[in-house]
């Protein structure tokens, strides 16, 4: 259906709709907000003379439905004069719209409010017949990039990046739900969009899990739990190290020469190591897919090759950015950055003294072979602020070394710290136990009310993906960068701004279309013109909203805007469901009723997915 509906034939199927101009990023037959847009922009160009390239991007949507569904700052034409005294003028000349109420002006704004009739003929046909399409039409990011010709662009985003044999802990929770979020709303606006597992596995620790496994491993252990049984394992050889310090330095070096081996290529000491591997990521999948997280690439530290990262450094030195010291190899960005910049990134050491490539040599390797590999527009890489200055020091070094155009298609995303993870022991709690201990809390809270309960079909999957809700919500509440503390009781609440509440109102417009019964012939030819309530209006407004709110989300990259707005919309589903009764009601008052929840759930669900949820149909 989606592809049935293009500018070409707006006219012809909203003919209450005056024929509109097109602008750059309009998209009025996806996204029923660029139809005003558009509209207002032509009634402010004939009465201010202001070009209509300024106008249309002036018109920016509000905060409440109080203020209006468009708002214009006068001083954003750049016409001279006083915003009170051009707005007065202004709206003498205002003439009637079939689309438009007449602004009343407010100080230095213009605030815009949409005529319901016309609106409600927009926004419910265009919801219901691009369905999964609405608001997130992946044909959007093509088509503002101007660059069909081409085909699409490429996106690179890395995320989650844990360390092999090591549980997957809290956290890398939140570079995980970033990053997922991330794929799938550039996905949604026409990118092709690679999702990158950047893995810890490589490094000294690896001689010390290999004489660990010969000491404390088996092998039914490692194929049933990989994961924890290698952790434990880890636990227990360095303990070893610690406790046993005559034997401490001998085992060091018996690490070091194991891992040595390793970089050497011995096929016995990888073959451990590779199955220690792919044992981990067998194991890492089975919770991203409850996560709904999907990667094409399992990289890692170990694909950079040493040959790589040598050319890296020796080309750093030769280009005079990289110095020896007392055997190590260092960049002092103070001599080579001026300013305060320089400052800020201070010394950043590429090789140890036994030759060991660190972190920052490593990174700056993969990149350029990302580079030639992928050829890609643009990568984002999901790591936590507390890395903010290697990131830094990162893409200043890649640009230095005469990459400025790859340094200048990477991008860092940053977030805080989730605070109250560890066990009172101090130990940390790694997140299949979180998502297990969530389950079971709303398993608890389900069979409370036995006839729902009964009424699930699966209510361990149903619980489940109600835990998931509760800690992804909770993650993604705020914006990116702050901290916030991990509170099992708040999250799992049916009340108040949290996963299972969301998961609740998606599901209430489910059962309200099972009881209704209707077909979708019902509801394409039901007569919006009945839903002149203040509810339906309101909700209406709200439903419109969202293809704007996913546009400005692709500008924020805040997960909160998608997530604020859909709870803004519950909310007002929530208050309207006593005003606008569908079982019981008049017949055709029922089709359009049931229309209207019916565009209001398909953004919900559209809403969800696009923040790596499973909207939950019964509950």
């Amino acid at each position: 259906m989606a592809s049935e509906a293009s500018f070409e034939n707006l006219a012809q199927r909203f003919q209450h709709l005056p024929l509109i101009d097109r602008y750059p990023n309009c998209f009025p037959d996806i996204n029923p907000v660029d139809v005003y847009r558009a509209h207002i922009t032509s009634i402010l160009h004939d009465i201010t003379g202001v070009d209509r390239s300024i106008i249309y991007p002036a018109l920016q949507w509000t905060a409440t439905l109080e203020k209006g569904d468009l708002m214009l700052a006068i001083p954003a034409l750049r016409v001279k004069g006083k915003p009170d005294e051009l707005g007065k003028q202004w709206l003498e000349k205002w003439p009637d719209s079939p689309l438009v109420e007449k602004p009343v002006q407010n100080g230095a704004f213009l605030p815009f409010f949409f005529k319901p009739a016309p609106l409600t003929k927009t926004v419910i046909p265009m919801a219901l017949s691009h369905r999964f399409d609405f608001g997130t039409n992946s044909t959007v990011g093509l088509r503002d990039q101007n660059d069909l010709s081409k085909g699409k662009k490429r996106m690179l985003v890395e995320f989650s990046s844990p360390n092999i044999a090591k549980p997957f802990h809290a956290g890398h929770l939140r570079s995980t739900i970033i990053g997922g979020f991330l794929s799938n709303l550039y996905k949604s606006a026409g990118w092709d969009v690679v999702a990158i597992n950047y893995l810890g596995d490589w490094g000294k620790q690896y001689g010390v899990l290999a004489l660990g496994f010969e000491k404390y491993g088996n092998e039914v252990d490692l194929e049933r739990d990989p994961i924890n049984h290698l952790f434990q394992v880890y636990v227990k050889i360095s303990k070893d190290v610690a406790d046993e310090k005559e034997q401490a330095e001998k085992m060091k070096a018996e690490a070091r020469k194991y891992f040595k081996k390793m970089t050497e290529g011995d096929d016995e000491a990888l073959a451990l190591w590779r199955r220690f591997r792919q044992f981990s990521i067998k194991r890492y999948k089975e919770t991203y897919a409850r996560l709904n997280i999907h990667f094409d690439e399992y990289s890692g530290e170990s694909k950079v090759s040493e040959d790589d990262m040598h050319k890296a450094a020796d080309k750093m030195k030769e280009m005079g950015l990289a110095e020896d010291h007392e055997g190590a190899l260092l960049i002092d960005f103070v001599k080579n950055v001026p300013g305060k910049e320089g400052k800020q990134l201070g010394k950043a050491i590429l090789r140890k003294k036994d030759g060991t490539a660190l972190y920052l040599t490593r990174d700056i390797s993969e990149l350029l072979n990302r580079a030639e590999r992928y050829k890609f527009d643009h990568m984002i890489y999901v790591i936590a602020s507390e890395q903010d200055l290697h990131v830094k020091q990162f893409f200043k070094v890649v640009g230095m070394m005469g990459h400025q155009d790859i340094a200048a298609k990477c991008q860092h995303i940053n977030f805080g710290l989730v605070l109250g993870m560890s066990t009172r022991k101090g130990t940390v709690k790694f997140l299949d136990d979180i998502l297990r201990d969530v389950g079971d809390h709303m398993h608890e809270t389900m069979k409370k009310n036995e006839d729902k309960y009964k009424q699930v079909e699966n209510p361990a999957k149903t619980a489940d993906i109600l835990g998931i809700s509760s800690v992804m919500v909770q993650d993604m509440l705020g914006k990116r960068i702050n901290n916030y503390k991990f509170d099992l009781q708040r999250m799992t609440s049916f009340e108040g701004d949290t996963g299972p509440y969301l998961q609740y109102a998606h599901a209430r417009l489910c059962s309200i279309t099972r009881k209704a019964g209707l077909t979708e012939e019902n509801l394409t030819s039901a007569d919006l013109s009945l839903l002149t309530e203040p509810m339906a209006i309101d909700l209406v407004r709200v439903v419109g909203q969202w293809p704007d709110v996913v546009q400005n989300t692709l500008k924020t990259l805040e997960p909160t805007t998608i997530l604020g707005y859909l709870f803004k919309m519950t909310h007002v589903l929530s208050t309207s469901y006593g005003h606008l009764r569908i079982v019981g009601s008049e017949h055709e008052v029922m089709k359009a009723r049931m229309a209207l929840y019916d565009a209001a759930r398909v953004v919900l669900y559209n809403g969800m997915k696009l923040l790596g949820l499973s909207p939950l149909e019964r509950m």
